[in-house]
């Protein structure tokens, strides 16, 4: 592999780790390894520190291709937990409230989705977000406690939105467990789509689980962890050492 020529790399992101971790991480490891302190690394697409799954990265050249690669539709595995909600909308802030959950059939919830989540749908960002907002991100002043922040709604389009299971919640049987897999375009918050489902359904939602496993063609099984991208670098730089010393 030639990461300076340009190299683009499905990386398996890890729980907890921020799409800027992985790229940093990265470039550490060409630094560490190769001896190389100037290459461009940069990612097609942010995912959530909660979320795990696909985050492309580009190097060298292979940047050029980031805003591309970004404009592609994702894939995610989602799962949403009814009868509670949460501020952030997932599981950074703590649960609130109950929310009645016996009504909530595969039927009934499929008709939800068929009636408002499908195509171009017109979503308000969740207030945890990384949007600006006077200079500020979204998130920065929501975990100041300023809640007052009104956010402009934008159109995202939802290519597909499938029902995998329906289980009670196991620390609470009060509440339901619904797993989904969505298709949908770049820019979509699956934390606002457990916000809205769970009030368009008569009840309340968040997003308890999240797994990205498709961005554009690149998928799951392309993907690989940062183990794996560390192997690869080190194994380039011991073919860069043998062709210095013939």
């Amino acid at each position: 592999m030639n990461f300076l020529d340009g190299e683009i790399l499905c990386i398996d992101k890890p729980l907890k780790w921020t799409s800027f971790d992985v790229v940093n991480k990265i470039r550490l490891m060409f630094k560490n390894y190769m001896g190389i302190k100037k290459i461009k690394v940069g990612h097609a697409g942010t995912l959530d520190p909660l979320a795990t799954g696909i985050v492309v990265v580009c190097t060298g050249k292979a940047t050029k291709n980031i805003e591309q690669l970004m404009n592609h539709d994702k894939e995610y595995l989602a799962t949403f937990r009814f009868g509670q909600t949460t501020p952030s909308c997932d599981l950074e802030t703590l649960p609130e409230g109950n929310y009645p959950t016996q009504h909530l059939t595969k039927e009934y919830l499929d008709d939800v989705i068929k009636k408002n989540f499908i195509g171009e749908v017109e979503q308000v960002p969740p207030l945890f977000s990384a949007i600006r907002i006077g200079g500020k991100r979204a998130y920065e002043l929501a975990r100041k406690g300023q809640t007052d922040v009104e956010l402009k709604s934008r159109v995202v389009n939802i290519s597909s939105f499938d029902i995998e299971s329906i289980t009670p919640c196991a620390t609470d049987e009060r509440q339901i467990d619904v797993v989904a897999r969505i298709r949908c375009s770049k820019g979509t918050y699956i934390r606002a789509i457990a916000r809205d489902f769970g009030l368009l359904s008569g009840s309340g939602a968040h997003l308890v689980a999240l797994r990205r496993t498709a961005s554009g063609n690149y998928t799951e099984a392309d993907s690989l962890t940062m183990e794996q991208v560390e192997q690869l670098i080190r194994e380039q730089q011991l073919i860069t050492q043998e062709r210095q010393s013939i």
